[in-house]
């Protein structure tokens, strides 16, 4: 990745201006950022507010070139990462790392408390056969494919709700479906907590967009007719443009 120096204006005026993919501006070449991967150049602000964005969202641990035609596919490495973010946003995306790691490792699973998130280890023959978990730091007895409750000589259910809520025993749960503050994405099943008042979910882990109330499929539904009718009608949350606006740029 290229640094920046000082040089006077009146030398910077003899070097041509180079154009930022992102924000179609031309600048200095001592104002823009090469990535090395690929050595796609973009301005140095409009990359940083780009990293900056996708690691406060929590959507991506592999940060990818931001323009969509790159040749090679780059990626930014940790260091240029570390080079253009403070300090908590930087601790912040070695933390989704490291969670990404644990998510993609069949020997270790999370504590499905939220207010614990220990790392639990399994045995080898992995998350896919169902075997009891009991927690090292809070004493939580899960089962290693569901997260619910461990419930021997009995399957999985499918959409099984959370018997316990993160820091609760199981007979603390006492409120109604719509309430729950955590659901499992119905795609990948990873488990989701709903901390603001829109009900069009995204699943930072695969991308699928669902309704929280009734877990319905978003993806084919970008203007959110869903909400126009039946049981979910007009319980969005949030004003149809916001919403659409935030879904574009994180697909993109």
């Amino acid at each position: 990745m290229t640094t920046a120096r000082y040089r006077p204006t009146w030398d910077l005026a003899l070097d041509p201006l180079v154009s930022c993919k992102l924000c179609l501006g031309e600048y200095p070449v001592e104002q823009m950022t090469t990535i090395s991967q690929c050595q796609c150049i973009f301005c140095t602000l409009c990359l940083k507010q780009y990293v900056e964005l996708l690691i406060k969202e929590g959507l991506e641990t592999a940060i990818s070139c931001p323009d969509a035609g790159c040749p090679k596919r780059g990626h930014l490495q940790e260091n240029e990462i570390e080079c253009m973010v403070a300090a908590e946003i930087m601790q912040r995306y070695k933390k989704l790392q490291f969670e990404r790691e644990v998510l993609l490792d069949p020997c270790r699973t999370w504590c499905p408390s939220s207010s614990c998130q220990a790392v639990c280890n399994l045995e080898e023959k992995g998350p896919q056969n169902p075997q009891l978990v009991q927690c090292t730091s809070c004493d939580i007895e899960f089962c290693s494919s569901c997260k619910a409750n461990w419930h021997p000589g009995q399957g999985c259910q499918e959409n099984m709700p959370i018997t316990f809520l993160p820091g609760e025993s199981s007979s603390a749960l006492k409120m109604l479906e719509d309430d729950v503050p955590i659901k499992r994405c119905p795609k990948c099943k990873v488990y989701i907590e709903r901390d603001e008042g829109c009900a069009q979910m995204m699943c930072k882990n695969c991308k699928h967009a669902f309704c929280w109330y009734c877990l319905e499929s978003l993806d084919d539904d970008f203007l959110l007719i869903h909400y126009d009718k039946g049981p979910c009608r007009n319980k969005l949350g949030h004003s149809r443009a916001s919403v659409i606006w935030h879904r574009t740029q994180v697909g993109g």
